[in-house]
């Protein structure tokens, strides 16, 4: 069975995203510091639209997971915020949104989003059939991620782990019940603007 990978950029004090996620704000307000080791100059991937990157290793761990994502799963509110920024899917690879209300499907440059109202089953399962050979990635916001791994349908967790205290925003880790979730570190690579963590899950 295809593995189910939340990929996630988070703050030494645990957020996601910062307070007040808008369209202003995509990633709340100071969130966007994530998510400069993927797009700055001062970072070892230092990625420009249409441009190289170099070998460093925040530009691999970037390019893995591009290559190894089949489809997508994202919340509502991610979406909302994200799409007009992206202009496209946030990986070229069919999406699934979560959402309440049902909305025609909407194909863009790379893939299409599919609205899915039946819950995360539902959307998994869906995403798992239009992955083909790659992963399912959740990914944008905490809600999601927690729903998630509360339910036990993750397999592998990523974390990239940005040297900032956020002090408020979104916990990534929030809302998950007392139950233990016992995780596997697999994977620790870093670079100066970021560690790269990949847990599994155990079973």
């Amino acid at each position: 069975m295809k593995s189910v990978v939340l990929n996630m950029s988070m703050s030494v004090d645990g957020f996601s995203a910062g307070p007040d996620v808008s369209i202003e704000h995509p990633m709340g307000v100071g969130g966007e510091r994530l998510h400069e080791w993927l797009f700055t100059s001062g970072s070892d991937r230092a990625v420009a639209a249409g441009g190289t990157s170099p070998n460093g290793v925040d530009a691999r761990v970037a390019q893995e997971i591009l290559a190894s994502t089949g489809a997508v799963v994202l919340g509502r509110r991610t979406f909302d915020v994200g799409v007009e920024l992206w202009g496209d899917t946030p990986f070229p690879v069919p999406c699934f949104v979560l959402s309440h209300q049902a909305r025609e499907r909407l194909v863009m440059k790379s893939a299409a989003f599919t609205f899915v109202t039946g819950g995360i089953e539902s959307a998994l399962r869906q995403a798992r059939a239009a992955a083909g050979d790659g992963c399912v990635l959740i990914m944008g916001g905490a809600s999601t991620a927690q729903q998630f791994v509360k339910a036990g349908l993750v397999d592998e967790i990523q974390i990239h782990l940005v040297p900032v205290l956020l002090g408020s925003g979104a916990r990534l880790f929030d809302h998950l019940g007392t139950d233990h979730i016992e995780l596997e570190r697999d994977r620790s690579l870093e670079s100066p603007n970021v560690t790269h963590l990949r847990f599994r899950v155990a079973r």
